[in-house]
């Protein structure tokens, strides 16, 4: 379960975890598109447009359930994983976050 806020998201992608989207504020809203219709990584339990309403019990048991009981949840986690594993990759020495890292760096030291 995530509230949605950017380092909320990097961990749980990072880690290859699907997400319970429940976001607050500021940037949540957004970053809940980014989860659950672009990456394709988290349901949604409470949409923005119904914030000031209540969540029943039954609504986050139905996203958790989903998430990890049905063919839809498995694509998620499967997503979540593809993600981390692309992560991890960047990192490593040759990897797209590993250059920049390094470019930084050498700029900074120069």
């Amino acid at each position: 379960m995530s509230h949605c806020g950017w380092n909320s998201c990097m961990e749980s992608i990072t880690m290859g975890v699907p997400i319970a989207a429940w976001p607050m504020h500021s940037d949540q809203p957004r970053n809940r598109v980014l989860v659950t219709e672009v990456l394709k990584v988290g349901l949604i339990v409470k949409d923005w447009s119904h914030r000031d309403e209540l969540v029943k019990a039954c609504v986050v048991e139905n996203v958790v359930r989903r998430l990890m009981a049905t063919k839809e949840g498995d694509e998620m986690r499967q997503n979540a994983m593809n993600l981390r594993n692309e992560i991890l990759k960047s990192m490593d020495e040759g990897g797209v976050s590993r250059i920049e890292l390094d470019s930084f760096i050498a700029h900074v030291t120069r």
